[in-house]
Formats: C-alpha cells, structure tokens, sequence
C-alpha cells in the first residue's frame, strides 16, 4: 500500500474531547442539517444510510423537522444482504436495478426535496467476489440512477454527505484494535474531521467556508488554462475546461439554498477538459469502491483519455471501470488539497473516499460537474462535451496528491507555482 494505517494511539484523533459521545452525535445530525443541506421549511428529506446509522439518521430527522422539513423518508442498506446477492443470486440478476427506486428519488429532487446520504458500508465487503458480476451490478445500477445523478452533478437541489462509524468499517481502519475501541476511534476521527467537537460547529463552518471560498477565488481570478502535477510517478497536464469555474466549500443550489455537500470536506475543485488531459499519473493511496481495494493506481492519459492502466491490486476491476463508457476512461473532476489538511494530518487512512479524498489532491474518473461552469444554460449535451464537460455513468474520486507532488498552474506559456510538497505557495 502506499499509505499505511496508523494505530489509534500514533494517531491524534483519540485525545478525549470534552462532549459526551450522545452530544457529538447530536452535534453531527445538527450540523448535517444546519450547514450541510441548510434546509428549508416545508421541504421533504430523502436520507440513504446503513442499518447501524439508525441513532445517527434519528438525530439528523429530530433537526431537520425542528429546521421545518414537512418529510423525512429514509432508505435503509444492509451489508449482510447486499453479500447474499453476490453468494446466492442467479448470475442473471447481476444485470437487474430497482428503476422503480430510482426513479421514485429522482422524481423527489425534481419535485424539490433535499438529499442526504450516509455513509459507513464494509470497504472491502465484496472482496473475492466476482469482479466481472460486481462491474455488471454497478453499471445497472449507474444506469437506473442516471436521471437522479444528473439532478445532483447539476446542483439542482441541495444535498449533502456525511459519515457514520460502523464496526465492519472501524475493523479495517482500526484492525490493532478491539472492536469497541476501534469504533470509538473512528467515531472520533469522524467527529474532529466534521468540525463539531468545538465550541460552535456551526461558526467554524462559517469560517471554514470562507477560507475555501477564498482559495477558489485566487484560481477563478487566475483564470489558468491548465494544471501541471509533477512527482514520483506523476508527469501529468490537466486541461481545464472552457468556462471552468472553481468552486469549494458551502455553495448555492439550484433551488436557492446555501449547502455543503460534503461533510468533511478540504477541496476546492472545478472541470477539468476531456480531451486535454495528457501524461502519467501514480495514485498517493489506496482507492476502496463498491467493496473492492484497488491499489498502486498508474495510468496514462493521450488527449484526455486513458491509454494505459494498471494497479498492484484490483487492476482487473479497475479495468472493468474504464470500460463502464466512453467517458469513463476520462476524467470529470480535478480537485486541490493541500496536504496538511486535518485529515491527512491525522495519518489516518479512512478507506472511504468522502475522507481519504479530502486529505489529497485528486481527480475523478467519469460524470463532470456542470454546476463547475458559467454560462451553459441551455446547451445540448453535444455543446457541452464541445465545451470540454465529461459525460459518463460514473463519478469515481481517486487521490493523487501528497507531500512529494508539486503543482504549477498554467496560462499563455507561463507557468505559476501553486504547490510545492503538497502545500500552498500563496498563504
């Protein structure tokens, strides 16, 4: 691996916080509502989580109908289940999806309700499954929850993630320790990593926001048209797209309502251009999806698509990924992080990408964010994949920066150092 995890006690998110366990919990659901969707009286709530966020999803229901929600309705996922289908199905279900489910959620964000997800699964629980039947069921259901995921790529309302500590995901973070240890120590990596174990949650927020909205206003002043990562194993030219806009921290939706979609979140990021991404790129640590460890990631990119790819581990599902579409071996996200951040300051490896991706630098295979871009109402599909706006099934993160990466912006053949060791150069 190229990121190793920590034990709890070299770690420093067990120091004891002065706020009972039942009050950081109280705190998360309080901010998750206040800040992270922001939501406003009289709209409905649709909450996806797992079985053990059950205290968490109470909290976050008590606030959002205190903050005047009309509705909260929550669907509840299951590892144990989700397993069987993998053990037990018949290999022809692996090309089913609920349509019907996803259908019924995309029909609530068009009729305005607010989304929040909550996640806490096994990173690795599909490990030694099938990969050719794990590649299937995901893009059946890419495709069934399309015409949701563009309602979210494109703001269109408010929405947010946050995370729950699970004993299947503290186990693979914590593996040194017992198992109500482990837990705790990820709870409180959780609680320190969303803001809520100080003073006033809500006020550091505020201020944090507003640090981030001013680093995404240096790179929009900047107007760059592309970015230069250099590195071990990284030589790698980021074309930014036609109307590129930097975006990072609390951000308004469609719908009018100020929110923070991510709950950590360190980045500020923006839409980098199909077709002008160009070089090698190595992964800094470990990618974790749909249950499966993909490791010592190594691609090469020829006018904005992958040409080559490999991995130490998971190659062959990561392979299986590229090939989901034509926009899946292209990248949709570029983001910056600077490598002190409090989360990867903790030296923790989370092996969930709502951290792991907000302690590093990184781009993401697939779906561009279109909310990313000025002036593109009422451009086709086809003018927007003009404008340089990746289309895929797929929205994957994976982290390429550290504390060995440089970055320099580029415009008119001058370059500009952004980074260096991972840090910012401009304070």
């Amino acid at each position: 691996m190229t990121d190793r995890m920590i034990t709890a006690k070299e770690s420093n998110v067990s120091a004891p916080s002065t706020f009972s366990h039942e009050q950081l919990l109280d705190r998360l659901g309080e901010v998750a509502v206040r800040v992270g969707l922001n939501i406003a009286p009289g709209q409905q709530l649709l909450i996806t989580a797992p079985l053990a966020a059950v205290p968490l999803v109470r909290r976050v229901t008590e606030h959002a109908y205190k903050a005047g929600a009309s509705l909260v309705t929550t669907l509840y996922a299951d590892d144990e289940t989700t397993l069987a289908r993998f053990i037990h199905a018949p290999d022809e279900a692996f090309d089913v999806a609920p349509t019907w489910l996803a259908d019924g959620m995309a029909r609530a964000f068009r009729e305005g309700a607010a989304r929040m997800a909550i996640t806490g699964a096994n990173p690795t629980l599909l490990k030694g499954q099938d990969p050719e039947r794990i590649s299937r069921a995901n893009r059946a259901n890419s495709k069934a929850n399309r015409p949701a995921m563009e309602i979210i790529t494109q703001f269109a309302v408010n929405w947010n993630i946050i995370a729950c500590a699970t004993p299947a995901w503290a186990a693979q973070v914590f593996p040194e320790l017992p198992a109500d240890e482990a837990l705790a120590a990820l709870w409180d990596g959780i609680f320190k990593a969303s803001r809520v174990d100080v003073a006033d949650p809500v006020a550091e927020w505020k201020a944090h926001n507003a640090r981030l909205h001013a680093r995404a206003k240096y790179m929009n002043d900047s107007r760059f048209d592309a970015l230069h990562f250099s590195g071990p194993g990284t030589d790698l030219t980021v074309g930014l797209a036609d109307g590129h806009l930097w975006a990072g921290g609390s951000e308004k939706s469609g719908n009018g309502i100020v929110c923070n979609p991510n709950i950590p979140t360190e980045e500020i990021f923006t839409t980098p251009h199909r077709s002008k991404v160009d070089g090698r790129v190595s992964s800094t640590k470990p990618l974790f999806h749909q249950g499966t460890l993909i490791d010592d990631i190594s691609v090469r990119f020829e006018n904005g698509k992958i040409v080559e790819a490999s991995a130490s581990q998971g190659e062959d599902v990561l392979k299986r990924i590229l090939s989901t579409d034509e926009g899946a071996a292209r990248i949709g996200e570029v983001a910056l992080v600077p490598h002190s951040s409090p989360i990867s300051a903790s030296k923790i490896l989370y092996r969930n990408t709502l951290f792991d991706e907000n302690a590093s630098s990184h781009i993401a295979l697939g779906q561009a964010y279109t909310k990313c871009m000025v002036d593109i109402e009422g451009l086709t599909p086809e003018e927007l994949l003009e404008r340089g706006v990746n289309d895929s099934l797929i929205h994957i993160d994976w982290m390429i920066g550290s504390d060995k990466i440089d970055l320099d912006g580029l415009k008119n053949g001058n370059r500009v150092p952004l980074m260096r060791a991972g840090e910012w150069v401009q304070a």
